[in-house]
């Protein structure tokens, strides 16, 4: 559902006058569980990204940015990881790991695929600053939206 609605939805919204891209779709890596492989995790990022790339006829821009997260996804929960460790058969979310947790974990990597996405848009370091303001303003709009889902979506078990 969450792939409909990146296509059909947010990749038509026309935020031209900030030029901003609502990748929301990252959110599909973010709350994969914390036990999958590295090649199962970096294999589902790339067909995500192929497929939203056959959709928006990007040409590879959505599954490279999507590697990306997926290859960093390990060092981050890695270097967030809490004293106790993460319990087994669980997911990243709100609800499970804390509010302040789940932001620091998902600006990281949310930040770094809307980065990567508007350098391999632009596909050049001219203009970095530029690059800089695009990405650092649809990470904004990005993780305000996957805040929400969790809040909506996520399992509380508490």
């Amino acid at each position: 559902m969450l792939i409909f609605l990146q296509i059909f939805l947010l990749n038509n919204i026309s935020l031209t006058k900030f030029d901003i891209n609502i990748n929301f779709y990252v959110l599909l890596i973010l709350i994969l569980p914390f036990e999958i492989p590295g090649w199962l995790l970096l294999l589902s990022a790339f067909f995500l990204g192929f497929f939203l790339d056959m959709f928006a006829d990007t040409g590879g821009i959505y599954a490279a940015s999507l590697l990306f997260v997926a290859f960093l996804r390990p060092l981050t929960l890695k270097i967030l990881q809490p004293r106790d460790g993460y319990l087994p058969d669980t997911s990243p979310g709100i609800f499970q790991y804390g509010f302040i947790w789940f932001l620091k974990y998902s600006l990281i990597l949310i930040f770094v695929d809307n980065l990567f996405y508007w350098l391999f848009i632009k596909f050049s370091f001219s203009n970095f600053l530029l690059t800089l303001y695009k990405s650092i303003i649809s990470t904004f709009f990005v993780l305000i939206l996957v805040l929400l889902s969790q809040f909506l979506f996520g399992k509380n078990t508490q």
